[in-house]
């Protein structure tokens, strides 16, 4: 019994301290004109409790009021940092108003207590923002001499709903239970009730940045406007804070819920009555503060790509608020043409890719997009590529990129970027039925049931000396290089000279080689090579490479030494005897061919860091050139073995990586 008297006395004591604090800060405002009527239109005025200022983040007031003096308004930077503050105790008061020291109050009622509390604090700063500083800026509005009604509207967004649901629902409910905790020691059950309501922070979250940023725009616009809310923040009741201040305490409001009920679950004896119902209620603030903070996320992902929409200088057809963006950064693009790089820059989203090139006169953009490509049916892989290191290839339905990152760290990430967004959209597209995991094979030639469906990886000018078609070799006047657009390959005037339809470049005509041709357009030609039986030279060096027992880059001395000529030089696994000499690595012709069978292999002094061998046979002598002293053993190793007719590959040499390493 004396237990409950100490209870109830507690509850009194509350209660009155209460209603003394009202009558003080009624009668401390009764000599201020403009807080007087605002007091007349609200009869039971809250009181401002000391409780409502250690809700405020401590140690923060004077920083911020220095920061809002340079600039008013906070960034979101700024507010989430402000949110994870609350993590810390520094908020929490040791001890409720109503716990006299050394009460020996079980924990969880000091827990419910200081909820109390702390509402009743936030109750009066809802009070503040509504019934003070949104009511006296609509009154101004509507002399139409400041600032429009409809932008006081937006900076408060629904202030007047999340105070009423407090001040007539949340606080009334806490009070009664708290009065009633002797008998029905619980509060769990009232958050139940209430917690759904909270849902509409998200709105004011949501509209938190914009609503700063106008204020900050109208005190620079309007005088009146400044100087009204600086008179405002100069009462009392304001506690020295800026408008600002008072706006980030609903921000902050759902966290401490969070972190409150937390401390009362976990201090609840585990056979209290209160059990059940507060560990529901802590799941319902979870994702009430879930859903605030996917509100926050919203905002900063939007805030985000408005800014890159600036960057790319606004665009109709990019701007879109759906879009999601991946990664952003500068690249090397390599050249099929002329073998050189030039910096671009990448913006990686949900459902494109935009490449562009910054301006050289940034005015009202810094990057002009060149090309846009659909993440939907794109492909990524990483290129083996001794000239150019780091490579790696997008391939799209609208275009093939050869990209070169700055370190391997640089490319693994822009492909995990990209095969993260190809994934993303494939989950979403109920058609795209196989994973995308890059192209096949190393070779640049695209599916049969690609051809003309997607853009072909274009295999390089200096890869080639002869037509991929026809194997007659190119020359700057007669015979120039050009490209099939179907599958990529380096092909003559003559074996280029068709137009066909493609579908990723939306079924236009394009220069087409006459294999892609016959396959697109079910035409037949005139001159047609299906049956023509190939010669001992018209072997492909990258076909015949994947497939040799060595293959790599060598230079062939002329017979008095002075000149050389650098080649792709081949043993094939099917024809062991035999060394083909190729122009380039992707030529479609050996131009000579040596028999190894009889030769015999001599090494010869290093000379001027050049790693030399010879073929030799009666007066026939080959002096070759390798690039390191390894390669060259590996090459008289092969000739050796091919030269006394073994035919098979030693067990070393199968172990091995692969016979092109080097060429790779």
């Amino acid at each position: 019994m004396e237990g409950k008297a100490d209870n109830q006395q507690s509850v009194v004591k509350l209660v009155a301290a209460f209603e003394e604090h009202c009558r003080d800060s009624k009668s401390a405002q009764r000599g201020k004109q403009a807080l007087t009527s605002a007091a007349a239109s609200q009869p039971q005025q809250l009181p401002t409790f000391p409780a409502s200022r250690s809700c405020s983040l401590a140690g923060e007031e004077n920083e911020e009021e220095k920061d809002q003096q340079g600039r008013r308004g906070l960034s979101f930077k700024c507010l989430r940092s402000l949110r994870y503050k609350i993590r810390e105790d520094n908020w929490r008061r040791p001890q409720g108003p109503g716990l006299e020291p050394g009460s020996q109050e079980p924990e969880e009622k000091k827990i419910a207590l200081e909820l109390l509390e702390t509402e009743q604090a936030y109750v009066n700063r809802l009070h503040l923002l509504d019934q003070v500083f949104y009511k006296e800026l609509m009154k101004e509005a509507k002399t139409g001499k400041t600032i429009p009604e409809e932008v006081v509207k937006m900076i408060f967004s629904n202030i007047s709903s999340i105070y009423q649901f407090h001040a007539e629902f949340f606080l009334p409910e806490l009070r009664k239970r708290m009065e009633d905790w002797n008998r029905n020691p619980r509060i769990g059950d009232v958050i139940q009730k209430l917690a759904p309501f909270l849902k509409m922070y998200g709105e004011y979250v949501k509209n938190f940045d914009k609503a700063v940023e106008l204020i900050t725009a109208w005190s620079e616009k309007s005088p009146p406007f400044q100087e009204l809310i600086a008179d405002i923040q100069k009462r009392k009741v304001c506690a020295n804070l800026t408008l600002q201040h008072h706006m980030l305490e609903p921000v902050q409001r759902i966290p401490r819920y969070e972190l409150l009920l937390k401390d009362y679950v976990r201090k609840l004896p585990p056979q209290s009555p209160d059990r059940g119902d507060a560990e529901k209620a802590l799941e319902m603030i979870f994702m009430v503060a879930k859903h605030s903070n996917a509100a926050i996320a919203e905002m900063e992902r939007l805030q985000n790509l408005w800014v890159v929409y600036q960057r790319l200088g606004l665009e109709d057809d990019i701007v879109d608020p759906s879009n999601e963006l991946i990664k952003e950064g500068p690249i090397q693009k390599i050249s099929t043409r002329n073998n050189s790089t030039s910096e671009k820059y990448l913006f990686l989203f949900n459902n494109m890719l935009l490449y562009c090139v910054p301006k050289v006169i940034q005015v009202g953009a810094e990057f002009q997009v060149h090309l846009r490509m659909d993440v939907e049916g794109m492909k990524v892989r990483e290129l083996k590529d001794i000239e150019f290191p780091h490579t790696f290839l997008v391939s799209g339905k609208q275009r093939t990129l050869e990209l070169q990152a700055r370190s391997g760290e640089e490319m693994n990430a822009w492909i995990k970027a990209f095969q993260d967004a190809i994934d993303r959209k494939e989950k979403r597209s109920e058609t795209f039925k196989t994973a995308v995991h890059g192209l096949e094979t190393d070779t640049p030639a695209v599916k049969t049931e690609e051809l003309g469906r997607r853009a072909p990886q274009w295999v390089r000018d200096n890869l080639v000396t002869m037509c991929m078609r026809c194997k007659e070799p190119f020359n700057a006047i007669t015979r120039r290089r050009h490209h099939c657009r179907a599958c990529g390959y380096v092909v003559c005037a003559r074996c280029s000279d068709y137009k066909a339809e493609l579908q990723y470049d939306g079924n236009r005509p394009n220069r087409v080689c006459q294999e892609c041709y016959i396959f697109l357009t079910g035409h037949t030609v005139l001159e047609d090579r299906e049956g023509k039986h190939k010669g001992i030279l018209e072997k492909g060096a990258a076909e015949v490479s994947s497939r040799s027992l060595l293959c790599s880059s060598l230079q062939l001395l002329d017979k008095n030494g002075k000149g050389s000529t650098r080649g792709w030089f081949v043993i094939p696994q099917d024809d062991p005897l035999v060394l083909y000499i190729y122009a380039a690595p992707q030529d479609v012709r050996a131009h000579t061919s040596i028999p190894l069978l009889g030769y015999q292999v001599r090494d010869m002094p290093q000379s001027e860091s050049r790693h030399l061998f010879q073929l030799a046979q009666s007066r026939q002598v080959f002096t070759f050139v390798a690039d390191t002293e390894e390669l060259k053993r590996r090459w008289m190793r092969a000739m050796a073995r091919s030269a006394a007719g073994i035919t098979h590959p030693e067990e070393e040499e199968e172990e091995d990586a692969g016979p092109c390493d080097e060429a790779e």
